[in-house]
């Protein structure tokens, strides 16, 4: 009977050579690891070379050589998720730098808004660095926005795209520019809005404006800051006109109520580092480029579309009545406060001395009627309007306003002239040509109706 063959031989030598395999991989692995480590750590030291010599830390001369580190390794690790490195902070400085002595550079967040483009645009005209942050959010149109980015591009005008509740991008433009002042008008605008999606408002007007005064606070030199506030405020107020010195405790929307709680900021911040605060009481604002949610814009859509619109009349059939006001008076009242706003007297947060805390009314003086105002569009656009007139919802608008704006007058020199039928015969010739609109409306040297 034949034996099996002996396989043990064969067995020790594939085992040996198993072991010969896993012993010449694991010394494979352990090579390619070290090479791709120096590799890594030798890009890393090219990176930290590059960056430092690209990207030199803007502080002034007499900051600690601690605060220059933190501001190189701050640049080094931001650059990457802001823009990219040198083309965008190329953009940033050369847009926030004057071209007039003496001239200010000034942050301006909300910069594709309503406000924020015009006065970008008026402070970039008269010589004085500007740069743009914006978030382009949906609350209305995105594409408004990017037309008013557009036109702020052809003037040298760069906005950043980016959150004022993101602080390291703050952090970031305050390492590559020592801002002299800056325009806050970011805000989650508009009162109706606030009953669909309250918590933007608390994310925007009041966390995101603490985001913005923390940055400012550590900023060395710390800017002078002017924020928009609101006519809002003075909620259920009824002594008119409406003062600076009226209380503004009884806010009837949550708008107002956001907008009342950034006074309440300002001034602890002010109290506590030295901050220069101004606020604005902004009363309806309106003109060419404005915002699509607000009546004189949406009454001039659907009139040209034929279709009907909603005039409203308070609970006891009162007319509702608003102080507008020209965007044109608004920017020179922003810009007045900004050219009288004293500097900041803290340093790297840390108060040195009483600061500016001022609040004033910006507003036209000369409260109109809804009804009013749609008999001038009726007459500037050559149509009968198809009114509904409702009362009034509950939804935190407020039946009148009225503003007494002596304060501002007293103090730089504010002064409104544009009546509403200018006004709106400004925005009609704009609104038809940016939309393109084939109308009846009437031209400049046209005669206006008895309504007018």
């Amino acid at each position: 009977m034949a034996l099996p063959p002996d396989t043990s031989k064969t067995t020790k030598l594939e085992r040996y050579n198993s072991y010969i395999r896993r012993v010449n991989s694991t010394k494979l692995i352990a090579a390619s690891s070290k090479l791709l480590f120096r590799v890594t750590l030798l890009v890393a030291l090219l990176l930290i070379f590059f960056f430092t010599i690209n990207y030199p830390p803007l502080s002034p001369d007499n900051n600690t050589s601690h605060s220059n580190i933190h501001t190189t390794t701050h640049n080094l690790l931001s650059s990457a998720f802001y823009g990219g490195g040198a083309s965008w902070e190329k953009q940033v400085r050369h847009s926030s730098t004057p071209r007039r002595p003496n001239g200010l550079s000034v942050l301006v967040t909300g910069a594709a808004g309503f406000v924020g483009s015009h006065c970008s645009l008026a402070l970039k005209k008269r010589g004085d660095g500007v740069l743009g942050l914006d978030n382009f959010n949906s609350y209305y149109d995105p594409s408004l926005k990017r037309a008013r980015q557009n036109l702020l591009s052809k003037h040298q005008i760069f906005i950043v795209e980016g959150d004022i509740n993101d602080a390291e991008l703050l952090k970031k433009l305050f390492d590559i520019v020592p801002f002299t002042h800056i325009l806050h008008l970011a805000a989650q605008a508009g009162v109706r809005y606030a009953m669909q999606n309250p918590l933007s408002y608390i994310n925007s007007n009041v966390a995101g404006f603490v985001n913005l005064l923390e940055v400012a606070k550590a900023a060395i030199p710390q800017p002078a800051i002017v924020w928009a506030s609101s006519s809002s405020v003075y909620g259920l107020n009824t002594k008119v006109p409406f003062s600076e010195e009226h209380k503004t405790d009884q806010p009837a929307s949550l708008y107002a109520a956001t907008k009342k709680a950034g006074e309440a900021i300002a001034h602890t911040y002010n109290h506590i580092y030295g901050l220069s605060l101004t606020g604005l009481r902004f009363f309806t604002v309106y003109g060419p480029w404005g915002r699509p949610d607000m009546a004189y814009f949406f009454f001039t859509k659907d009139m040209v579309q034929g279709k009907s619109i909603n005039v409203y009349v308070t609970q006891d059939d009162k007319e509702v009545a608003r102080d507008f006001t020209y965007i044109d008076d608004i920017v020179k009242g922003c810009v007045g406060a900004l050219d009288t706003a004293e500097k900041s007297t803290g340093s790297g947060g840390k108060k040195k001395g009483p600061a500016q805390l001022r609040v004033y009314n910006l507003g036209n003086t000369s409260p109109v009627s809804v009804r009013k105002l749609v008999a001038i569009l009726e007459n500037l656009l050559n149509v009968k309007a198809k009114k509904n007139v409702v009362k009034m919802p509950r939804n935190g608008d407020v039946p009148f306003t009225h503003a007494n704006v002596s304060l501002a007058l007293r103090d730089f020199g504010y002064k409104p002239t544009t009546d509403l039928s200018s006004g709106l015969r400004k925005f009609v010739k704009w609104y038809v040509s940016y939309y393109g609109i084939q109308s009846r409306v009437k031209k400049e040297n046209d005669s206006p109706n008895s309504e007018d």
